[in-house]
Parts: structure tokens; sequence; C-alpha cells
């Protein structure tokens, strides 16, 4: 896609991000984010605010079986 397009930066339930075109419609699942403008203004956004791209079930998952086997070591 051409570098000169306006963008925006999506994310969806599992608080995953893409970059989107502004001029496309937004897909059903997907929340406008973070700054509209550069490909570059967005990949900057995206990775400081998504330093961890374990999708959130994944992540909530892992930190209920942390938790459970925490209770069952006391």
């Amino acid at each position: 896609m051409d570098d000169n397009f306006e963008f925006m930066v999506l994310v969806n339930h599992e608080e995953q991000h893409s970059l989107w075109p502004t001029f496309k419609d937004i897909p059903p699942g997907w929340r406008q984010v973070g700054p509209v403008g550069t490909k570059q203004e967005c990949l900057d956004y995206v990775e400081k605010a998504w330093p961890d791209i374990t999708p959130l079930s994944v992540r909530m998952r892992m930190h209920a079986t942390r938790n459970k086997g925490a209770s069952t070591e006391n």
C-alpha cells in the first residue's frame, strides 16, 4: 500500500492493533485508537501501545492458570 496514504490505528476485542487506511470503512469488530497520520506515525504508536502481541484471551488464560497454580500451592 502506498506510504503516502493517511492511516489510522485500529484495535479489536483481543487488543490486537492494525494500521488501516482512512479512506476505507472500519471493519466490524475493530475500533479506532491512537493517531491518524502517516504510516510511520501510526507504526510508532503501535510499537509503544502494543508491547505484548499475545492476544488478550491468551493472556487472561495464562494469568488464570498462574493464579490457580499459586492458590493450590498454599
